[in-house]
């Protein structure tokens, strides 16, 4: 079959979920003839991905996050007044309309959306007659017997609202969990693994004698260096995707800030005494899978499910900033809990093939 992925390009999660994907639909003999990304103000689409989704990728305007001055947080009002000036409009319109053609002139089987709000609108637009299939861990927020995300505040109706515009269409969903979960019929959600690459999947865990970590927004440098201050004698290894910072960053012999570059985060998350991360879902799978201590700090509504969640079950450890004593003392007391995950997880190609090779 023939598939053409669009794929939400803020954060790595997604960009890498998407790979995975390839990987699979590509080795059992499928194609995929197209990845449309979409980019915002605020990240670079990094060379990693263009390197290994194995098809052509285009690029295309989408709606872009504003931050709050601390450079951590979301600003709400913020990011719905800039994303609904009339210059930024037109550019959406332009990218409905690029989504719209390329569809028509590749005439996929179907069409794959990796949590892009633009492939909801460029449906309600055109009312796409080829079906689409979403991907993503935030669609769990519609299964009843889902724990976490039950609040009604602003951020979390926001959430809900961003899900509900990025899934107008779908023939399918596909719930991305950390555990398995009964389909819920009447939405037409499937609960399935995480999708994680076989780079990962390959990978033969070391303790070495540094913390590693991951900031989405690069506005926790500051907590970062204030804690490093303290406690100088513990290596620490970050990475991070600011615009225009120096690929390696070696601020003394045991602080070193990294920008984005994925085998080269692979090989370090490998080798990590324990992780620090904003709980972003797919890094989170990543450290559950090598059966690393996990602490999380959430920037977001969104991540602040994805820490809940993980906390549920004993996966990681939830902390309000970077104080990462606050993982030390976890990873004193943390026992051993990967099997069942990593079987989860390995059963995710059967899983995927299987939903992806059939629309009902």
């Amino acid at each position: 079959m023939r598939y053409l992925f669009i794929v939400q390009g803020d954060g790595r999660g997604h960009m890498t979920q998407a790979i995975a994907l390839s990987e699979i639909l590509r080795r059992n003999g499928h194609e995929v003839v197209e990845v449309l990304i979409g980019k915002s103000k605020v990240r670079e689409i990094p060379d990693f991905f263009y390197e290994k989704i194995g098809a052509k990728v285009r690029v295309f305007d989408t709606l872009s996050f504003s931050f709050k001055k601390d450079k951590k947080h979301i600003h709400l009002l913020k990011t719905i007044l800039y994303n609904i000036t009339p210059k930024r409009l037109r550019k959406y319109k332009k990218s409905i309309e690029k989504i719209h053609r390329r569809i028509k002139k590749n005439e996929p089987d179907v069409v794959i959306n990796f949590y892009e709000i633009l492939t909801g609108f460029t449906h309600l637009r055109f009312s796409l007659d080829v079906p689409i299939i979403n991907i993503g861990h935030q669609y769990l927020l519609k299964h009843p017997g889902y724990a976490h995300g039950k609040g009604d505040g602003q951020g979390m109706m926001f959430l809900r609202l961003h899900s509900l515009l990025c899934g107008v269409g779908a023939t399918k969903t596909l719930a991305l969990s950390f555990y398995p979960m009964k389909d819920y019929i009447p939405e037409r959600i499937a609960v399935v693994p995480p999708l994680l690459r076989k780079e990962v999947l390959n990978l033969k865990p070391t303790k070495g004698d540094y913390i590693l970590g991951y900031m989405l927004n690069h506005g926790y440098e500051a907590e970062v260096r204030t804690w490093h201050a303290k406690h100088p004698d513990i290596n620490l290894h970050f990475f991070w995707d600011k615009k225009d910072a120096d690929k390696e960053q070696r601020i003394d012999k045991n602080l070193t800030l990294h920008t984005i570059d994925d085998e080269k985060f692979l090989n370090f998350m490998s080798g990590c005494r324990g992780y620090v991360t904003t709980a972003g879902f797919e890094s989170v799978c990543e450290a559950l899978y090598l059966d690393k201590p996990i602490m999380m700090i959430p920037a977001h509504i969104e991540q602040e499910v994805n820490a809940a969640d993980t906390a549920s079950f004993g996966g990681g450890v939830i902390g309000n900033n970077f104080n990462i004593s606050v993982l030390l003392n976890y990873m004193e007391t943390k026992e051993n809990s990967g099997d069942k995950f990593r079987k989860w997880v390995d059963s995710a190609e059967e899983t995927f093939l299987r939903h992806l090779t059939t629309l009902v």
